[in-house]
């Protein structure tokens, strides 16, 4: 089942080359279809890591380098999916810095509702002691997605696109 805010609701994404067809690629809201738009997340999803601040400066820098690479190519869809692992860095990281094990929600999400973001009525876990190493990786992946950011050459692409295609 997929959330009616889903850009791709009816979209066979395992099948769709976003690089051979960007027109069909949708910014969407923070990060949303990180996951599962092709053929960028085999390319950076095995670049994301965040254990320990020397695991993410390095995540980070590849991530970012990628990027970077991206729109020296020309390729807005990879530069916003590797903007988007950069903020996914942050807000996983920083998940696992407030709640230990990741877990923010209560029980395990709905069968019928998984793959979409929320607490599903499930009860929202207190936060627990910071962890000052994930808190770290969490400021790295900031500090790189906010350097993103602030690209203006990116940032009127990903506008212009947002506009034309959604």
């Amino acid at each position: 089942m997929t959330s009616p805010a889903d850009p791709y609701e009816g979209v066979d994404l395992s099948t769709l080359d976003l690089r051979a067809h960007p027109e069909l690629y949708r910014v969407g809201r923070g990060e949303q279809g990180v996951l599962r738009v092709q053929p960028y997340k085999d390319e950076l999803l095995p670049l994301w890591r965040f254990r320990t601040p020397e695991v993410a400066r390095e995540s980070a820098a590849a991530i970012r380098s990628r990027f970077d690479a991206y729109l020296e190519a020309g390729d807005l869809v990879g530069a916003d999916v590797a903007r988007k692992y950069l903020q996914m860095g942050f807000t996983r990281a920083r998940r696992y810095a407030n709640h230990a094990g990741g877990n923010k929600y209560d029980g395990p999400v709905p069968a019928d509702r998984r793959g979409e973001s929320g607490s599903h009525g499930r009860r929202e876990l207190p936060r627990g002691p910071e962890d000052p190493e994930k808190a770290e990786s969490a400021r790295i992946f900031k500090a790189a997605w906010d350097a993103a950011e602030q690209i203006e050459a990116y940032t009127s692409w990903r506008s212009e696109h947002r506009n034309r295609y959604g």
